[in-house]
């Protein structure tokens, strides 16, 4: 089979599944579905030699490092694409297209949302064959999946005569419907839009340039001037801002007249709900379906899931019931299309229940408040192999760390101490000061901060192996 370089979007801000996605860990890096995340599933669904070339990922800053780490977990190398601002879908594939362009401009380029969950790799596989031929032959493809019912939450691509290799012409785009036009594209063989696409990188860029050049001048120029490092390319901020947010479908597809679909044959769904989660479930007896430590009595319908604390449900049906750090979720199982609304009011109400975890992600590993107080905070801190903080102080608090796992380098001042469990560093208001980990398992302390302000802003860093100075 032809080498394709797949390229899979990992945007997304965290609002469909709530509590457990959120803003700093959207729904594509939470483990929802088995055992791994859907964008550590996509990822080895197309790492296959002689098949795929190495992946491009394209995110944001702020996901980066969690697409570092998902991708060391499984093993699998890729270059990262990253975004100064989200664009929708349309200058994000151009990005990657542009690219990859600068390389070979003739290379097939797979693109995957990273967020859906496929079953039945050998079918997948197999429509991606046939979309290979239709792009051989300088068409542009987008995958459609055979609706299993009328949705209304999707977009519908209406299939015309077959031009190559089981790829079919598009007669046209439409919209999401009202369900009884949903159930007459049913009726009329009409195939939803999944967002997945297959073409060549120099022909999706002249199809841009044609339809919207602006556009594709603003990101060709993001691309050039961006900030290179190995395996890690930052688009230039300014000239990627001009770009017009669009997704693909509106800056291209819609309107060229290359465009091909094929159908996507195996199990998909866009994950888009906590309903849509209960149907991928594997359910009792009683339509239930349960994750994490549950326990559940004369219950019908549910779907209950924890990542921490029991959870109990009693004489409910058809109910949706989530328990993620510091946020529970309790709601009509056929509403939670309206969870994005909770979150919409949320996040007016300045809650960061609605951005952030109580576990934060750095390059470095994570920390978690375990404790706040007016003039204190209690932290537990876990550094990663060959994880370094930068060498920082602080202007308005002083802090006491306790080693309870792994072995750590501590710098305070000009003093370099190694320390291991049941060992304490204090760290003076305004003392220079840095925690490494270079063993090789992970280094968990206890931060005790006290002082007049303990926001996360009041960190002077002097040096920092991520660019963060």
């Amino acid at each position: 089979m032809t080498e394709i370089r797949p390229l899979i979007l990992c945007g997304g801000n965290g609002t469909r599944l709530w509590p457990v996605s959120r803003a700093a860990l959207p729904k594509q890096f939470a483990v929802l579905i088995g055992e791994r995340s859907t964008f550590q599933q996509c990822v080895l669904r197309v790492a296959r030699p002689g098949y795929t070339l190495r992946p491009l990922v394209v995110t944001n800053a702020l996901h980066r490092y969690l697409v570092e780490e998902q991708l060391a977990e499984i093993g699998v190398e890729a270059d990262i694409l990253i975004e100064p601002e989200g664009r929708d879908s349309g200058p994000a594939i151009l990005a990657g297209a542009h690219e990859i362009a600068r390389e070979d401009p003739d290379m097939p380029v797979l693109v995957l949302a990273s967020d859906q969950a496929i079953q039945g790799d050998a079918l997948f596989h197999e429509a991606v064959r046939q979309g290979l031929a239709a792009v051989e032959a300088g068409h542009l493809v987008t995958f459609g999946v055979m609706p299993t019912h009328p949705a209304t939450a999707y977009g519908y691509i209406q299939g015309g005569p077959e031009i190559a290799g089981g790829a079919r012409s598009v007669l046209r785009f439409a919209e999401k419907p009202e369900g009884m036009l949903a159930a007459r594209y049913v009726r009329e063989g009409y195939l939803w839009n999944a967002g997945n696409f297959l073409f060549r990188a120099g022909a999706l860029i002249g199809e841009y340039e044609r339809h919207d050049p602006a556009t594709c001048a603003a990101v060709a120029a993001a691309v050039a001037e961006a900030r290179r490092e190995i395996g890690t390319t930052t688009l230039e901020p300014e000239s990627f801002g001009r770009a017009r947010a669009q997704s693909i479908d509106y800056a291209v597809f819609e309107h060229t007249r290359l465009a091909a679909v094929v159908p996507l044959p195996c199990g998909w769904s866009d994950v888009g709900s906590w309903e849509a989660l209960w149907s991928l479930g594997e359910s009792d007896p009683d339509g239930n379906v349960a994750r994490g430590p549950t326990e559940l009595h004369d219950a019908r319908g549910c779907y209950v899931a924890s990542d921490g604390p029991l959870t109990a449900v009693l004489g409910l049906q058809d109910v949706v019931v989530v328990s993620s750090g510091d946020a529970i979720l309790v709601a009509d199982r056929r509403r939670t299309g309206e969870v994005k609304e909770i979150v919409a009011s949320l996040r007016g109400r300045g809650r960061a229940e609605a951005e952030q975890h109580p576990r934060v992600n750095r390059p470095w590993g994570w920390y978690e408040v375990i404790e706040a107080g007016a003039s204190f905070q209690v932290k537990r801190i876990c550094v990663r192999p060959s994880g370094r903080l930068s060498l920082q102080k602080h202007r308005h608090r002083a802090e006491h760390w306790v080693v309870v796992a792994g072995h750590a380098r501590v710098t305070v001042g000009d003093a370099v101490h190694e320390l291991g469990p049941n060992q304490h560093a204090h760290i003076p208001l305004g003392a220079v000061h840095r925690l490494e980990n270079f063993g090789n398992t992970p280094v968990e302390i206890i931060e005790v901060q006290h002082g007049s302000y303990l926001g996360e802003d009041d960190i002077v860093r002097i040096e920092d192996v991520y660019a963060r100075v």
